[in-house]
């Protein structure tokens, strides 16, 4: 018989397929309730199709009219995504912590395994290192968040992509002028200029800056950070376009670290003592810069090119224990002080062709991405016995990268409801490393390894009905390790470049349906990946990563959104994931041995939202929504988990606008209840060479906390 979980996926498809059915009568038997859907192209797939005939799992989010939050993280404005599970450390060293259908979930910093871009300029290195710190939110106009087979069209570490759209300046000149403040002496100001062209052939811009800072929660985690983004946009007489974005990001923050379970249930603000002792913190500094070109050549063709460049600079104090450091027996331990500069560029040329063939659009294209980085570490004390400062050299490298990519995407109309989309593309990265610190036992880590990987995917789809469309789909993903995750060889292992990538297949079954009833969104889907790359152990900060032969992950994923009445609008959603190891990881070093079937760490495998906004174009709004997140194990033994946890969030606000003039206040509580809970945690952590349960897993979320803030608006 199936099993109760095949029961509910039949019975959600038949839900959809029913409302579907029903939606084409009302429109047929009323033609007063027929309500004309906006027509939204979607641009992360390349397809030149609207939202709701992508045949993808892909979500859009716009950004809201009216600020209804501080607009400092991801987390205020993207909720209920099934596929997506995005957490707030509480802790602006390390960014955001963010997975897709459980891709990425292992980083203890940044976000990996996920491409993300903005305004089409990658914020994800060659290597698969990402940060959403440099998004801004204030000049933003939505974010399209694609998951699942079709994001391998990305290439490397493709477990999803987020792409991010900042909005073109249209109309009168104006200004902005924005201020909120909340719980921990938060404050964010900010100020955005913007207008449109005056003449043919002149520029649109949008010029955004901010500044916020905050004590912070937890104690140790203020943080500071300064953030520019500026658009110039020009249409020009032969139909091309071109966007030249550049963007700014300073942050300058202490970094708290985890708990303990014990100490998380017993104070959730403290930090553990030995991060006041080496004041644990971080100092980061990146400009990139960037064009992008399209231009339609006639009727059937269209040129685009993108380019751009950067440098990022960090300087990391960690709260690794000068005794680790000075023990002869860890002689290849590169100190507490993480020192890096790293400069990266790259270019992307693609073609598109319509109608060659009958019914049928190609592209094709190649991406070009490189970085070099000179990095540092040293120890994090002197010879006099401060702690928290910058000592002696213990690693010198110089580390290089480069891949060039071919790709190449086809769709064919083959029947009036149906359509194939194939793609496949050669991602290869390859990778030198250059040690110049060959001391003692430290011997020379220098050497060079290239992946490569033919990626090919398909979708098919059926346009069953004009309100209903049903597709299939299938892709090969491919991820790299990170220079982070080559920085030391595993126990055993010769090389640095020992790890292998992992390589997945990923199936998906979708079904999405937009009528009377409102938009929804069905896919279920299976992957099996190769190679995952996990931890081996880490000792005194001392961290390695090796590969898992086999995993497992498969799920369910709903949502549904409507426009209740006049301006009261619904969004709810729910997400399964069983993520495993579907092969036994033997015992390395001090990590003991995983058994098959254990949960892979930092997944949930139930989440839920539900969210209802009143959201007129004047006067009062008010929302308020509540997320459902199931437990979490914090390691790969699955020797404990952070507990479940239901929050949620009310805001209200009132909008006025005369003439040229525009002011919008608002006000907000989120964690409404003061739930205690853990926000995110630290996969794997041993802080030494401890038992399991004394692992800094924990990083706690903030309790009930608020935030206001008025932002003014003036035409020119």
């Amino acid at each position: 018989m199936p099993s109760p979980k095949i029961n509910l996926l039949y019975s959600c498809i038949a839900m959809c397929m029913g409302v579907g059915s029903s939606a084409v009568w009302a429109i047929e038997s009323d033609a007063e309730q027929a309500v004309q859907l906006p027509s939204i192209k979607v641009e992360a797939t390349r397809t030149d199709t609207t939202y709701m005939q992508t045949p993808a799992s892909i979500f859009r989010v716009d950004m809201p009219k009216n600020d209804q939050s501080a607009q400092v993280n991801l987390t205020e404005v993207v909720k209920g995504i099934p596929s997506l599970q995005l957490r707030n450390r509480e802790n602006y060293a390390q960014d955001l912590q963010l997975s897709m259908r459980g891709f990425g979930a292992r980083s203890t910093f940044g976000v990996r395994g996920i491409r993300l871009y903005t305004d089409g300029i990658p914020a994800t290195m060659p290597d698969g290192q990402g940060q959403t710190s440099n998004i801004d939110l204030s000049s933003l106009s939505h974010l399209e968040v694609l998951t699942g087979p079709f994001s391998s069209i990305y290439g490397n570490s493709s477990g999803g992509a987020i792409l991010a759209t900042t909005r073109e300046g249209q109309g009168k000149d104006s200004i902005e002028m924005s201020y909120a403040g909340g719980s921990h002496n938060k404050n964010r100001a900010a100020i955005v200029l913007q207008g449109g062209a005056k003449n043919q052939n002149e520029p649109s811009y949008v010029i955004s800056s901010s500044y916020f800072d905050t004590d912070g929660f937890r104690d140790h985690s203020g943080a500071n950070k300064v953030l520019s983004n500026a658009k110039l946009t020009w249409n020009l007489d032969d139909g091309s376009k071109i966007n030249w974005i550049t963007n700014y990001v300073k942050i300058d923050a202490d970094d708290p670290g985890g708990l303990t379970r014990a100490d998380w249930e017993v104070n959730p603000r403290q930090v553990a003592k030995n991060v006041l002792d080496y004041n644990a913190r971080k100092k980061i500094d990146q400009t990139q810069t960037g064009l992008t070109w399209s231009k339609p050549v006639n009727d059937q063709n269209e040129l685009y090119a993108m380019a751009y460049i950067g440098q990022r600079q960090v300087t990391q104090y960690q709260s690794i224990p000068d005794m680790v450091q000075k023990n002869p027996a860890t002689p290849y331990q590169a100190g507490g002080v993480i020192d890096f500069k790293r400069d990266y560029y790259g270019a992307d040329f693609r073609w598109t062709g319509k109608d060659l063939l009958p019914n049928t659009q190609f592209s094709a294209g190649v991406a070009i991405d490189a970085m070099n980085e000179g990095r540092q570490g040293y120890q994090n004390f002197n010879e006099t016995g401060d702690k928290g400062v910058k000592g002696a050299l213990r690693r010198d490298e110089r580390n290089t990268l480069w891949n060039v990519d071919p790709y190449l995407q086809a769709s064919w109309s083959f029947l009036p409801t149906m359509r194939l989309d194939t793609g496949v593309r050669y991602s290869n990265v390859h990778y030198e490393s250059k040690d110049h610190y060959i001391v003692g036992l430290n011997g020379d880590n220098s050497g060079k390894t290239s992946y490569e990987e033919v990626l090919p995917s398909v979708v098919l789809s059926w346009q069953v009905i004009p309100e209903a469309l049903l597709y299939a789909s299938y892709a090969k993903g491919f991820e790299t390790p990170t220079f982070t995750e080559m920085a030391y060889p595993a126990k055993g292992g010769s090389s640095t470049l020992d790890l292998r990538p992992s390589k997945s297949d990923n199936y998906e079954v979708g079904l999405k349906s937009s009528n009377v009833l409102g938009d929804f969104n069905l896919a279920t889907f299976y992957i099996q990946t190769k190679d995952d790359i996990v931890a081996a152990e880490n000792i005194g900060g001392r961290a390695t990563f090796r590969n898992a032969d086999k995993t497992l992950r498969k799920g369910v994923e709903l949502a549904w959104n409507k426009k209740l009445w006049e301006d009261l609008e619904i969004n709810a959603s729910y997400g399964y994931l069983d993520a495993k190891f579907d092969a036994a990881i033997p015992a390395v070093g001090t990590v003991k041995a995983v058994q098959k079937g254990n949960a892979i760490p930092g997944i949930a495998k139930n989440q839920a939202f539900v969210g209802l906004a009143w959201k007129p174009e004047q006067g009062f709004y008010a929302g308020v929504d509540a997320q459902y997140m199931d437990k979490v194990y914090v390691n790969d033994i699955n020797s404990d988990a952070a507990p479940s946890y239901t929050v949620a969030s009310v805001y209200t606000g009132y909008v006025w606008k005369y003439a040229d003039w525009g002011i919008n206040g608002f006000a907000r509580v989120d964690n409404l209840f003061d739930k205690n809970y853990v926000g995110s945690v630290i996969i794997n952590d041993s802080s030494g060479n401890q038992k399991p349960q004394d692992g800094r897993y924990y990083e706690p979320a903030d309790g009930r906390n608020w935030s206001a803030g008025i932002k003014v608006s003036k035409q020119f």
